[in-house]
């Protein structure tokens, strides 16, 4: 196959695509040494044909196709799509409406982050070639075997995507992962404002000076990178983070004694800034720390709860036929542990007819987890007579 690489060619497959119920789409792109995803290419593909796209060809406008990104007249469908969808967000061309296949299979009974080969095989029956896997995508020319092993990633995905939304209506589940897709293409899950890079981490502090060193070197850190289009790591590591935040060094020799801090870092071209980082969040911290709330401390049996909590929600998961984390995460469980009323996913809608409201039962003794075999079996326990009845009087 060849690859699209006119603006003829993109406009005349748009043409196409604009026309179909859905768009199947799939990115390769290479950022292992960069902060910025490099697109490399956009596959895509109506129910009966697909295309590649070449982004890396000279005088290519990519337009045409970001226009159909951002028309919510046609569904967009991808399998894991974060990523891809940060790379359109880049080019201010969110895809919506989305439909993301793998959170769609938790909610269907595939069980955790399913691969997309792996459901490819349980919903076609195909073996897909996967000796193209590792190719570095910015490299041309692109083989054939290379170009058909990007335009099958859509091409099954178109085929296999109504088989999935309709077993999903069938069960009534659709509404399930409508959630998970609006968070998918909220913007704000995609924000790199260096500002807000701190949130990326867990303060372990939350004194205004620690606060806001934290938020200035995180800050610091997410500038640098932007700008010299490096990984966050290659500038300064995330556990690093704590102990600047914690030690406040002024300083070269304060820096250079800090434990996470590489050797001679303080010396690097990266040092002068991040000590004048650390000065100027000190200046006046009391503005310029976030706004944290400590969660409260835990009660005594918090750690027991959880424990019994994770035991219920993967029998309930297994019940319902559905993923586990689609349900609740272990900080969703540690808050309900603390907090009949925590403000987590798993207390409302259906996350809590099919697990939430169990969960307070079971703290509140009305509910005791069962081993039957190798099942775990949730059961009701029965109340207890009061003592005026037990005695008959």
């Amino acid at each position: 196959m060849t690859p699209i690489t006119s603006n003829a060619e993109l406009e005349a497959f748009c043409a196409y695509l604009a026309d179909q119920p859905f768009i199947a789409v799939d990115t390769e792109f290479m950022r292992e040494t960069t902060y910025w995803p490099n697109l490399c290419l956009i596959q895509a593909a109506g129910p009966e044909h697909g295309g590649v796209i070449d982004p890396l060809a000279p005088d290519l406008d990519l337009e045409p196709f970001l226009e159909l990104m951002r028309d919510e007249r046609i569904l967009k469908v991808f399998h894991a799509a974060r990523q891809d969808v940060e790379i359109f967000n880049n080019l201010k061309a969110i895809p919506r409406p989305l439909f993301d296949t793998q959170v769609a299979a938790m909610a269907a009974g595939f069980g955790e982050q399913i691969a997309y080969d792996a459901l490819v095989r349980q919903m076609l029956r195909i073996d897909l070639d996967k000796s193209s896997r590792f190719t570095d995508w910015s490299r041309r020319p692109l083989s054939e075997a290379q170009l058909d092993y990007a335009l099958a990633d859509v091409t099954h995905l178109a085929k296999f995507f109504p088989k999935l939304r309709e077993r999903l209506e069938k069960a009534g589940r659709l509404v399930w992962v409508a959630e998970e897709m609006a968070a998918l293409t909220d913007p704000s899950f995609y924000d790199v404002d260096p500002e807000k890079a701190w949130r990326r981490l867990k303060p372990r502090k939350f004194t205004p000076k620690y606060l806001a060193v934290f938020k200035g070197v995180a800050a610091w850190r997410e500038r640098t990178a932007q700008t010299r289009d490096q990984p966050r790591g290659r500038i300064l590591k995330d556990e690093a983070m704590d102990e600047i935040a914690t030690q406040a060094p002024l300083d070269a020799d304060g820096l250079n004694r800090l434990r996470s801090v590489p050797k001679g870092f303080a010396g690097s071209k990266f040092g002068p800034d991040l000590l004048a980082a650390i000065r100027e969040a000190l200046r006046d911290p009391e503005a310029y720390a976030p706004v944290v709330e400590r969660p409260p401390p835990p009660p005594q049996s918090a750690g027991a709860t959880v424990e019994l909590l994770k035991v219920l929600l993967k029998a309930r998961a297994e019940d319902a036929g559905v993923a586990s984390k689609l349900i609740a995460t272990v900080s969703d469980l540690e808050k309900i542990a603390a907090d009949d009323n925590a403000g987590v996913g798993a207390l409302t809608g259906w996350r809590r007819e099919v697990f939430g409201e169990d969960a307070l039962r079971l703290k509140r003794g009305e509910l005791a987890l069962v081993l039957d075999g190798a099942r775990v079996r949730v059961a009701e326990i029965a109340p207890q007579p009061t003592a005026k009845a037990a005695s008959g009087g």
